[in-house]
């Protein structure tokens, strides 16, 4: 399949390329005359429209991107103060509501629904982003089968890793990932409930951040549980979803969950130090990828070579206690959980659609040789079939969850005094498979998605090709110091690698 630098372009009168176009260089680029938003929207556009059919990145171009654009032109002109992402287009993942443009987590039940843009998509417009359109992700965000395939959505199709023939993308945030590692789009909004944003991130080369649970709010989002779903930037490098994170992050009344967040969120720009490693401590847990190829262990050995070249202390192996238990009291929990809040969801939601969980089976099996084509629904069957968010059962797995994940990731963080927990993100990116699903051997996403803790994915080296990347975790609200972490060890990476 092409590269993500096939066809290798360059955007408008700019010598910017497509694929790893900053946020910074092209507002540069902007504010100089060279480039307006409405060319930039223009140019993505018309790449989406000859990538996309090979990459399924994208579902849906949005019919006023080019009103918007020329909006935030007028704007320019006009002397208007200019927000941080004054112009910039950005991709939305399609479980999050945007005006006009339904948030249809990647299914045709809800095609129809009608919704106001969600709270972040309004962060996102007062900003001045310009809403590019909806990627593709997992159907359901995974949550639908067991033996699903990741990055593949029945209105999407199959989402593809642009970084091999026949690889997958990882998800659920497939269609984000994706679509930024081809050069799609600069900018792009995924969620994670648990590995979510994390693992395509990885997959695919690129930045992802797992922000705080509360940090970014979920109004306006297709739920999985509310103990555990976010938001979060998914960019082509730390500088750029450092900026992201920021125009996301605010406290919404509507959310209860932001009633924990600190007060005004910072500018996470400000974090961006190259020399952050410098006496910073940080524990390995490599534990959690026990199950990696000897190639991508190599690749961690690697971090930690140049963490500790640049001045980091490192505290190798540091242990999550519990962290193999996590997953099955946690999966109990989530069954649960979204029976009870995607019926809340669907309750408040207009237009036409089913309106339970019930209701979506019912609609999966009326329309089974479009929906089930791939894989079942045994997860929405099982999660029905539970007493919602009630019951001892319930209670007990949600606690021993939450206790496993928050007390291995405190016990660590206190006992070693440690800035940071690193882990190997995963192995390289699988090759799609419909008869056997997903081949998901490698994940360490776990301890953060349940304990609602922060989390940073970086590239940091590729087998065969294939990107693979790197995990910080902090305590909660600790965004500041690991943005500041991962800057520092990408820009370790690219002097170390840099020619000469």
């Amino acid at each position: 399949m092409a590269s993500p630098e096939s066809p290798a372009e360059t955007i408008g009168r700019t010598r910017l390329r497509a694929v790893g176009a900053t946020v910074a260089a092209l507002s540069r680029a902007m504010s100089a005359g060279e480039l307006s938003s409405a060319e930039l929207v223009t140019f993505y556009a018309d790449r989406i429209e000859r990538l996309n059919g090979e990459l399924g990145a994208v579902i849906s171009v949005s019919a006023d991107a080019q009103a918007q654009a020329a909006a935030a032109d007028r704007a320019r002109a006009d002397g208007a103060a200019a927000g941080p992402l004054a112009g910039i287009p950005v991709l939305i993942k399609d479980n999050i509501a945007a005006a006009g443009s339904p948030a249809t987590a990647g299914s045709p039940a809800l095609a129809a629904a009608e919704a106001a843009d969600a709270f972040l998509v309004g962060r996102l417009r007062a900003a001045g982003a310009v809403i590019l359109g909806k990627a593709n992700l997992s159907e359901w965000a995974n949550f639908r089968s067991t033996e699903s395939t990741s990055g593949w959505s029945t209105l999407g199709g199959q989402t593809v890793n642009p970084h091999g023939t026949g690889r997958n993308p990882s998800g659920s945030s497939s269609g984000s990932a994706v679509a930024v590692a081809a050069g799609l789009a600069p900018l792009a909004v995924g969620t994670e409930t648990d590995g979510s944003i994390l693992s395509p991130a990885h997959a695919c080369g690129i930045v992802g951040i797992k922000p705080t649970v509360g940090l970014v709010s979920r109004a306006g989002i297709v739920p999985i549980s509310a103990d555990q779903d976010t938001a979060g930037p998914m960019t082509a490098c730390v500088a750029d979803a450092a900026v992201l994170l920021g125009v996301l992050a605010g406290a919404d009344p509507a959310d209860p969950a932001a009633a924990n967040a600190p007060g005004e969120s910072p500018d996470y720009t400000a974090h961006l130090d190259p020399a952050a490693l410098d006496g910073a401590r940080i524990g390995i847990w490599r534990d959690g990828s026990a199950q990696a190829t000897a190639a991508a262990a190599a690749v961690l050995d690697q971090v930690v070579s140049l963490l500790r070249a640049n001045g980091a202390v490192i505290v190798d192996p540091v242990e999550l206690a519990g962290a193999g238990q996590i997953n099955e009291p946690e999966f109990v929990a989530l069954r649960h959980e979204f029976k009870h809040d995607i019926n809340a969801y669907l309750a408040g939601l207009g237009g036409e659609h089913p309106a339970t969980l019930a209701e979506l089976i019912s609609y999966n099996l009326a329309h089974a040789d479009r929906v089930l084509t791939r894989f079942g629904q045994q997860i929405f069957e099982q999660s029905e079939a539970t007493s919602g968010r009630s019951g001892e059962d319930y209670e007990a797995a949600r606690a021993q969850a939450s206790k496993l994940a928050t007390s291995g990731l405190d016990g660590a963080l206190t006992e070693h005094r440690i800035d940071a927990v690193l882990a190997l993100s995963g192995n390289p990116a699988w090759l799609t498979d419909y008869v056997l699903g997903d081949h998901y051997s490698v994940g360490t996403s776990s301890p953060a998605a349940v304990a609602g803790y922060p989390a940073i994915t970086v590239p940091a080296g590729a087998v065969s090709g294939l990107p693979v990347g790197v995990t910080l975790v902090g305590p909660a609200w600790s965004e500041p110091r690991l943005i500041a972490l991962a800057f520092a060890l990408e820009q370790a990476r690219a002097e170390r690698d840099r020619p000469g």
